[in-house]
C-alpha cells in the first residue's frame, strides 16, 4: 500500500486537502468489487487537474492515491456516522445509489481493513495534520479548504439538483463566520453558479475534525456540482466547462487568503 498520498508543499497559509480524487484499489478489493464498480463512478474525478491554478498560486495540495472504494478518508476511523441522512461509511460497500459495490462474499475483511486503516488512512490524516500545524508555525495561521465534486443529481443523498457550490463550515464551527461570508459574497459575482451554505453538505470529518477557529486554524469543505467542470455520464474533463469555473476557483481562494491577511496581519 504505498503512495497513499501525494503533498506538494507550497508557500502560502492554505492546504487543498484532497480525499476523494484517488484510483488506486488494494489487491483484496479490486478482487471484489463488481463489474459496474471497477468503473468507480463515485470518484471525485480530475480535482487536481481542477486546482492546478491554485497549486500555481502556491498552496499546499495534499491529494489521496487510492479510491473511496478502498477507504473514505472523510470518515472518522471508528466509522461514526456524520449525517442523519443517507451516506455511505469509513469502508463503504455501497454506490451513492445504494447498490452494491462487491460480488457476494468478496468485501474485504476485518484484517484487510486494519491494515488499510494503518497504511493509507493514518499516513493521509499524520501528513496533513503536519503540514497544518507547519502553515501555523509559519503563518500564525492556517487555512485548510477541503475539495470535493459530486455528480450534480443523486437522489438516493439529496432531493433535485445540487447546487453548484456547497460551502460546508460545520454549521459555523470550523471557521469563522467572516470567512464564510467573504466566500459567499465573492461566489455571489458569478452568477452562472448556484451555491449554499451549510446544506446536503456540511463538512465531513476533515472539516470537522481538523477546523479549529481559536487555535488559528479554519477548514472549509467545498463540494462541487460535477457538470461545472466535466461531463458526469463519461467522466471526461471539459475545458469549455472548466475554464470559467477555475476563474471562480482562483477568486474564492484570493477571497480566503485576503481574509487571512486582514484577520491575522
Amino acid at each position: 500500500m504505498t503512495n497513499a498520498f501525494e503533498l506538494h508543499k507550497g508557500n502560502l497559509p492554505l492546504l487543498i486537502s484532497m480525499p476523494h480524487p484517488g484510483t488506486r484499489l488494494t489487491t483484496e478489493v479490486a478482487n471484489g468489487l463488481t463489474e459496474r464498480a471497477k468503473k468507480l463512478e463515485d470518484t471525485d474525478w480530475h480535482i487536481p487537474q481542477l486546482y492546478q491554478p491554485i497549486r500555481e498560486m502556491g498552496a499546499s495540495i495534499l491529494s489521496a492515491g487510492y479510491s473511496r472504494y478502498v477507504v473514505d478518508l472523510n470518515r472518522p476511523a471508528d466509522d461514526k456516522p456524520l449525517y442523519n441522512s443517507a451516506t455511505t461509511g469509513l469502508f463503504t460497500d455501497i454506490f451513492f445509489d445504494g447498490k452494491p459495490l462487491f460480488e457476494a462474499g468478496k468485501a474485504p475483511d476485518e484484517q484487510a481493513k486494519a491494515a488499510i486503516l494503518e497504511n493509507i488512512w493514518q499516513p493521509y490524516h499524520q501528513a496533513l495534520a503536519q503540514e497544518l500545524a507547519r502553515l501555523r508555525e509559519t503563518f500564525g495561521y492556517a487555512l485548510l479548504w477541503d475539495a470535493h465534486s459530486i455528480k450534480s443529481v443523486v437522489p438516493r443523498l439529496f432531493e433535485g439538483r445540487l447546487p453548484d457550490l456547497n460551502f460546508g463550515t460545520a454549521d459555523g464551527t470550523s471557521c469563522s463566520p467572516e470567512l464564510s461570508d467573504a466566500l459567499l459574497h465573492a461566489s455571489a459575482d458569478f452568477t452562472d453558479y448556484s451555491k449554499v451554505l451549510n446544506g446536503r453538505f456540511k463538512g465531513g470529518y476533515i472539516t470537522r475534525h481538523y477546523g479549529s477557529p481559536q487555535n488559528n486554524i479554519h477548514a472549509v469543505q467545498l463540494e462541487v456540482a460535477q457538470c461545472c467542470y466535466m461531463d458526469e455520464e463519461t467522466f471526461v474533463y471539459s475545458d469549455e466547462k472548466s475554464v470559467p469555473f477555475q476563474q471562480l476557483l482562483t477568486r474564492l481562494i484570493g477571497t480566503a487568503l485576503d481574509w487571512g491577511k486582514r484577520h491575522y496581519g
